[in-house]
């Protein structure tokens, strides 16, 4: 018996090392299946928020590239950098050897996504349009990396502070949202953005949620019949962009002074902090309502 133990031992763990090193597969934001042998240990971002989904699922120490404009955690600026998400460096990129790539659908280019696959790199489709799927992106990219446990309670936290602030704002009135992100030429997001989920879970209504592309150009014309209750624009477009409006002085946003510029990075990067602009969002929407 005592000569037989170490062989049963031995035997145990050969049956526990494929558990350990188990093949991977989740769904990315495009329903398309993601297989790993094993969890990904060289990992390259190619956009701002998956930098920062990353780190929060608990898989920072498993990145080892991003591209420009990664700044968030203060870690992420230390990365190695691939270039811009519309313009990738391929060659620098490879040089990394990533085991995956997590990628931007709605901002790199498709041909270089299909150039990568070609090299046999796994890619995982990054586009959050709602709370819901952020949490999910937690989840599936930490199964990814191998950090569950971090990934899942950093979805839990998220989500029970989304439905705390549904349970705080649900049933305020309405108010009717212009969100421009540039002003020459002028343009907006649509109802299929992350920024419309935020506004519904203020009360607000995107005016442009009916339109057919993500970005859209839009003329003022339209704005100004639309008559919104609030203009909103993301804090990082230069210049004064919300000035134009002053000379509207019938319109409701201008006439009640409800011009708003929002935490850029908050809003427009569909991530953990997505959160935080939501705050800032409802109380702007909450100062519109109070007049």
């Amino acid at each position: 018996m005592g000569s037989g133990a170490p062989a049963a031992c031995a035997a145990a763990l050969l049956l526990m090392a494929p558990s350990l090193h188990a093949e991977v597969t989740v769904k990315d934001d495009l329903g398309h299946p993601v297989t790993l042998a094993q969890p990904a240990r060289r990992i390259v971002s190619l956009a701002p928020h998956i930098t920062e989904l990353l780190y929060a699922a608990g898989a920072g120490d498993k990145l080892v590239g991003a591209t420009s404009f990664s700044d968030y955690p203060a870690a992420a600026r230390a990365l190695p950098s691939v270039g811009g998400f519309a313009l990738l460096d391929l060659e620098r990129l490879l040089a990394l050897k990533p085991d995956l790539v997590v990628a931007w659908p709605g901002g790199n280019k498709p041909s270089q996504l299909a150039r990568l696959r070609e090299f046999g790199i796994p890619v995982y489709e990054s586009q959050p349009e709602d709370f819901g799927m952020i949490a999910d992106a937690l989840e599936k990219l930490a199964r990814l990396a191998g950090s569950d446990s971090i990934g899942n309670a950093a979805a839990s936290d998220f989500r029970a502070r989304w439905q705390a602030l549904q349970t705080r704002y649900r049933g305020r009135a309405e108010v009717s949202v212009f969100y421009q992100i540039w002003s020459q030429p002028l343009m907006t997001l649509n109802g299929r953005h992350m920024v419309s989920s935020v506004l519904k879970l203020c009360g607000g209504r995107n005016i442009f949620a009916g339109l057919q592309q993500l970005a859209p150009t839009v003329d003022a014309e339209t704005v100004i019949a639309a008559d919104p209750q609030v203009i909103l624009s993301p804090s990082d477009v230069s210049g004064q962009p919300l000035d134009r409006w002053h000379q509207y002085g019938r319109m409701q946003a201008v006439r009640n002074r409800h011009l708003y510029t929002v935490n850029a990075d908050w809003l427009n990067r569909p991530g953990p902090r997505v959160l935080d602009a939501a705050e800032q969002v409802c109380g702007l929407l909450d100062n519109a309502r109070a007049k």
